[in-house]
């Protein structure tokens, strides 16, 4: 949903998580900046060339969380609902293709939580190019949202 100055102009958003339908909570006051620029970081580190990380679908950005947003209300008292996206380092044992042997695999993941304000939670865990596609369609319903004007700039010169 669109964050309004005094006239009523959009410059900014704050998302509404639906769960069935239902509204499960409100996070993010003006997060549309902080996720256009992960969209931009996820397109990157995908784009590079690690040695560590030789598998595109575990490459994200450096951080260890990668976003963190709450309900705030006017009067600073946090509740509401929670979304969270964390990194996370995950062993994967690679069976040999004969024998008992085999090998550790390192894979990166990002776990998505979303917290209602009813403390029930959600958790999806995705690869970087699951991420990048989930974040570039929250920052596109943004811009719709704002009108032609991208989120964590002003809609108009003042």
């Amino acid at each position: 949903m669109a964050c309004r100055d005094s006239v009523g102009t959009p410059y900014e958003i704050t998302l509404q998580l639906h769960r069935d339908g239902a509204l499960y909570g409100t996070v993010g006051e003006r997060c549309g900046w902080v996720l256009t620029r992960l969209a931009r970081g996820v397109a990157e580190a995908r784009a590079g060339h690690e040695a560590r990380w030789p598998d595109p679908d575990d490459r994200f950005p450096d951080d260890t969380e990668l976003f963190a947003f709450r309900y705030r209300a006017r009067n600073g008292v946090v509740g509401g609902g929670e979304l969270r996206c964390q990194l996370r380092t995950i062993p994967v044992w690679v069976p040999g293709l004969r024998g008992p042997g085999g090998e550790w695999r390192l894979t990166r993941r990002a776990f998505l939580e979303a917290w209602g304000g009813g403390g029930v939670g959600m958790r999806a865990i995705l690869t970087s190019s699951e991420l990048g596609v989930f974040v570039e369609a929250l920052v596109a319903e943004a811009e719709d949202c704002l009108g032609s004007h991208k989120p964590g700039k002003p809609a108009r010169s003042l």
